[in-house]
């Protein structure tokens, strides 16, 4: 079972009451039903590719509603052949939709009415009820997060969006294939949605391998600037060592202040020292402190020292 899926199942196992289950119910509805008309009237025709999420609409249009209902699961024809669950909702289909806040005199609505998501607490349950039918969130062990829930339309696309940011999570919509994708692409954000529509115990599954690769990632990036620093390091050490060498072959040593002398042996005696390292040695040794900035100060005398003094020579 897919992370998406099971989170679903947790999901669709919370019991909804009151305007928290109309709200959830409202989200379901809209979003994975369609109409037809027949000698009994309008119908509600119900089809999900998820068994939890066909037994919550069940349960929640039962217990609200009453009415008949019929039940049925067919396989689709391809290669999957995944199992479609769905419900006719035989009876009442104007007063269920009229109530649900997505149907008027004037037809289907885009989007629910606000009467449906007046609180926060109903506006949790519609976006619980909105992943339930359309949703889906990567599993934490990829490496790029993602949570996106297919919107009945652009409108209703910017519902949602409007309907997250109240939790402050971003959100944003793409058109992919014909249809209107909401997403969520930061991690912190995708757990906080997880919060919202209740999925607890996912929530800390994801929080857990969330962590734990950001807590990797932050050790690797730490060690690879150990490594670039110590490559600096090495490389710096190499061209100082040369230079000292150059001083040396050129007879150049013994003109030299006695501080860039002390320098020279320190740098032989510590050829894979850093200049922090080389500061403290010679602080430990003269007593006196010395800053990296002055280590530096005077090993670019050195440098000008060789340059100068090998200039001399070829000339």
């Amino acid at each position: 079972m897919s992370f998406s899926a099971e989170v679903k199942q947790e999901v669709a196992q919370k019991v909804m009451e009151g305007n928290d289950a109309r709200a959830e119910l409202s989200a379901l509805i809209q979003m994975t039903s369609s109409l037809s008309f027949s000698s009994r009237g309008m119908t509600i025709l119900v089809t999900v590719e998820n068994a939890a999420v066909a037994r919550t609409i069940y349960r929640l249009t039962k217990n609200r509603y009453g009415g008949e209902i019929s039940l049925f699961v067919k396989r689709k024809m391809n290669l999957r052949k995944n199992r479609v669950y769905g419900l006719r909702i035989l009876s009442g289909a104007p007063i269920i939709l009229t109530d649900l806040g997505i149907y008027s005199n004037r037809g289907l609505l885009p989007k629910p009415l606000k009467k449906i998501v007046e609180t926060d607490n109903n506006a949790r349950a519609y976006l619980a009820g909105a992943f339930l039918a359309s949703g889906s969130i990567n599993p934490p062990e990829k490496t790029s997060y993602h949570m996106e829930i297919t919107a009945a339309s652009q409108e209703h696309a910017d519902f949602l969006i409007e309907l997250l940011a109240r939790f402050h999570i971003k959100a944003k919509s793409i058109e992919r294939r014909g249809k209107i994708i909401v997403y969520v692409k930061a991690a912190e954000k995708i757990a906080d949605f997880l919060r919202i529509i209740e999925a607890d115990a996912h929530l800390l599954a994801f929080e857990n391998v969330r962590i734990s690769r950001d807590f990797t990632n932050s050790i690797t990036r730490l060690n690879n600037i150990d490594v670039a620093n110590e490559v600096k390091t090495q490389a710096a050490a190499e061209k100082q060592l040369a230079d000292i060498q150059m001083i040396e072959e050129d007879h150049k040593y013994d003109s030299l202040d006695q501080r860039l002398k002390d320098v020279i042996q320190l740098r032989k005696e510590h050829p894979d020292s850093s200049l922090n390292e080389l500061a403290e040695i010679l602080e430990q040794k003269t007593g006196k402190p010395v800053s990296k900035s002055g280590m530096k100060h005077r090993f670019v005398k050195i440098h000008e020292t060789a340059v100068r003094g090998h200039r001399d020579e070829q000339e």
